[in-house]
């Protein structure tokens, strides 16, 4: 016998989640399933991000920031480190005990919204009058009963063709979290967000890290400014980044991978590496799902079709996050799912992706929201810019890290905020302030106008924004 629900959410990550936990508030019978299963055998909610993702990626650059301060840093500050080394077993160690405190978290949430959760993997069985019948694989099966459904199965890495994942020597984002020793050599191919984490944590301990790219542009998707900048920061820190390269091939051995390919110039290269990550996007997760049974669409790549509003081509089935269209973020997954609760019951919320900010997590970290200088210039949108580099804020001098800038993009004719773009210490927590302002549509006199703390880094975006009307007072 079935059990029924008003709605079960497949998938229990940042989109997932978040949707079961919004609707069972405004009162729907929910349940939530899952099949992440966590080291010990039990469930893992959480999702990629919680489990090879951006929770344990941030676990391991911290961790690698502190060894790289420890042996660069810390004698500026008259701090004398002798006999320094790195237990890699301890740090992947403190990293699976991060990642287990945040799916002990969801599960807790779960039972404190009353969510019913089930550890399995779920498929669509076929359709009823008043809604679906969905199948539950796991320890125990279970057929369940739901008016709406929302898909949030997320994404699987992109493999290189001919070139699986084994995860000891050619590795996804999974393998290269769970690397038991620094490699001598590493290689990595993608030069986005997971290359360039990843890269950075293995590089600070003492890896060779080379990055092969195919585009030409640095982080194209980011303001190039920025790029720039971030380019030259990491090649000073040893960083190999080349771009414009085709790989040839990949041959994995014993010992290593070997790797050939023809860089920018047109000339034949080959590199040897201990280990590989192998970082060039993500496909969505939707293989499993039985769409057919319930005649949901699904297009050439596999994501699900949608509207504005995360509707599906079927009545009553929604989906949000990886598996449509839109950046593979774990924050616009969450905005979604909150968004799609709410209409269920009725509420009319707004999800604006113009105001969803990007971070990189290296050093110096990257973030932005809103367009680009070159994305302004290639729409004829007239605009300002004024910028502040931190090495001209005290916050920054204290803490010894001055590298890059705030850099804010205002109409010419209006003043509202376009765009915001920073490069350099805590960068994830002052792009904030700008996505605020640009959900409020604020000018940058705005920001300018408002007293910010001193000494604080966010004081350089207050300057940035005074330089947009050429009267910044510190630089």
């Amino acid at each position: 016998m079935s059990k029924a629900f008003d709605l079960v959410v497949i998938g229990a990550g940042p989109g997932g989640y978040i949707a079961a936990i919004r609707a069972a508030q405004l009162g729907l019978s929910v349940a939530c399933v899952d099949a992440w299963t966590g080291a010990k055998g039990g469930p893992a909610p959480g999702g990629t991000c919680t489990n090879v993702g951006c929770i344990p990626s941030k676990a391991l650059l911290q961790s690698s920031e502190h060894f790289e301060h420890a042996g660069h840093g810390f004698a500026e500050h008259g701090i004398g480190v002798s006999g320094l080394t790195m237990d890699v077993a301890r740090m992947i160690t403190r990293k699976d005990q991060v990642v287990r405190q945040n799916n002990e978290g969801i599960l807790y949430l779960f039972k404190k919204n009353k969510v019913t959760f089930f550890h399995g993997r779920a498929a669509f069985a076929g359709r009823r009058d008043d809604g679906f019948e969905l199948s539950v694989s796991g320890k125990a099966e279970e057929t369940l009963h739901a008016r709406q459904v929302i898909v949030a199965t997320g994404s699987n890495p992109r493999e290189l063709p001919g070139v699986p994942f084994d995860e000891q020597r050619v590795l996804s984002n999974t393998g290269a979290l769970a690397i038991d020793a620094v490699p001598q050599r590493l290689g990595v191919i993608g030069a986005g967000v997971i290359g360039l984490e990843m890269g950075s944590v293995w590089r600070r301990l003492g890896a060779q890290v080379t990055v092969l790219e195919a585009l030409p542009d640095f982080l194209g998707a980011a303001d190039q400014q920025v790029a720039k900048e971030a380019l030259k920061a990491f090649g000073k820190q040893g960083l190999d980044i080349r771009l414009g390269v085709k790989i040839d091939a990949v041959e994995p051995g014993q010992d290593g991978v070997a790797l050939r390919y023809t860089d920018a110039a047109g000339q034949a290269q080959q590199l040897d590496v201990d280990r590989l990550i192998v970082s060039i996007g993500r496909v969505p997760n939707t293989a499993g799902l039985n769409a057919d049974a319930v005649g949901l669409q699904l297009d050439a790549r596999g994501f699900i079709q949608v509207d504005d509003d995360c509707r599906t081509t079927v009545q009553g089935i929604w989906a949000v996050g990886d598996v449509v269209r839109g950046p593979m973020l774990a924050h616009k997954a969450e905005e979604e799912g909150v968004a799609v609760a709410e209409r269920i019951c009725g509420q009319k919320p707004h999800v604006d992706f113009a105001t969803v900010p990007w971070v990189i997590y290296t050093s110096p970290e990257i973030a932005w929201v809103g367009a680009t200088e070159q994305a302004l210039k290639a729409q004829g949108r007239a605009y300002k810019a004024g910028s502040f580099p931190f090495m001209a804020n005290g916050r920054a001098r204290a803490l010894g890290d001055t590298t890059g800038f705030v850099k804010v993009l205002a109409d010419a004719t209006t003043d509202e905020i376009l765009g915001v773009h920073i490069i350099g210490p805590l960068a994830s927590e002052l792009v904030a302030e700008a996505a605020v302002a640009m959900e409020f549509k604020a000018a940058a006199e705005d920001i300018a106008r408002i007293c910010h703390a001193h000494p604080t880094l966010s004081e350089a975006m207050k300057e940035a924004a005074l330089a947009v009307d050429g009267r910044s007072l510190n630089f």
